[in-house]
């Protein structure tokens, strides 16, 4: 039997450089951690939960969920995540993951649903969420594109967990190459009034992410 919904991924593997390292999803806000934040968020809209993070797993231990680390060498970024969590959703019968952020405790309550929408007509359900760009990021970026992909935040099939792997192997590290490159979809959501996808990069992130809390 087809499970209704796809498994959830939280990617936790950023190297947390301009936070002086360690777990981001450890920081607090409104008295939680960022990462409880997100498993509230995702946990109704998947089947269940599994954690993307290297180093020692006992460190989350508190969260009762499985930790799987990246299985490429070195830090491969976002897509060496999603191969590991497509290679978990295998593993358990799952045709499909959802990935977001531990960083980003404002998705979308309805994400899963409006990427499944945009897959409509796709052999693999390969899509990104977007957001559109402010008029001051549409000038900087020299009038190329109109929105925001968020490489953190999608639907991916795991189809193409082999392809996947390979690219990566290859040295591919960009998000968009690859999505591009298996005609993956968009699904738009709305930045007013604050983009959903901000993530928490800086101590400023932070103080900011206490105040949209509140």
């Amino acid at each position: 039997m087809k499970q209704s919904k796809p498994l959830g991924i939280i990617l936790a593997g950023g190297l947390a450089t301009r936070m002086g390292g360690g777990d981001k999803g450890r920081l607090r806000i409104g008295g939680r951690s960022l990462i409880s934040h997100v498993i509230d968020r995702l946990s109704p809209q998947v089947e269940r939960i599994a954690l993307n993070a290297n180093g020692d797993p006992a460190r989350f231990a508190d969260l009762a969920l499985p930790v799987i680390a990246d299985s490429i060498d070195g830090f491969a970024g976002p897509l060496a995540g999603v191969l590991a969590g497509l290679d978990w959703a295998a593993a358990q019968g799952a045709e499909s993951i959802v990935t977001v952020a531990a960083d980003t405790p404002f998705f979308p309550k309805d994400l899963v649903q409006r990427l499944k929408e945009s897959a409509a007509g796709q052999q693999y359900p390969l899509v990104l969420a977007t957001t559109p760009k402010s008029g001051e990021e549409h000038l900087k970026s020299g009038g190329g594109g109109r929105v925001n992909r968020h490489p953190t935040f999608g639907l991916w099939p795991v189809a193409l967990r082999d392809d996947l792997r390979a690219a990566l192997e290859g040295g591919l590290r960009k998000v968009v190459l690859w999505t591009d490159r298996h005609g993956g979809q968009e699904a738009l959501f709305e930045a007013d009034p604050f983009d959903p996808f901000f993530n928490v990069n800086t101590p400023e992130d932070l103080a900011r992410a206490e105040a949209l809390l509140r």
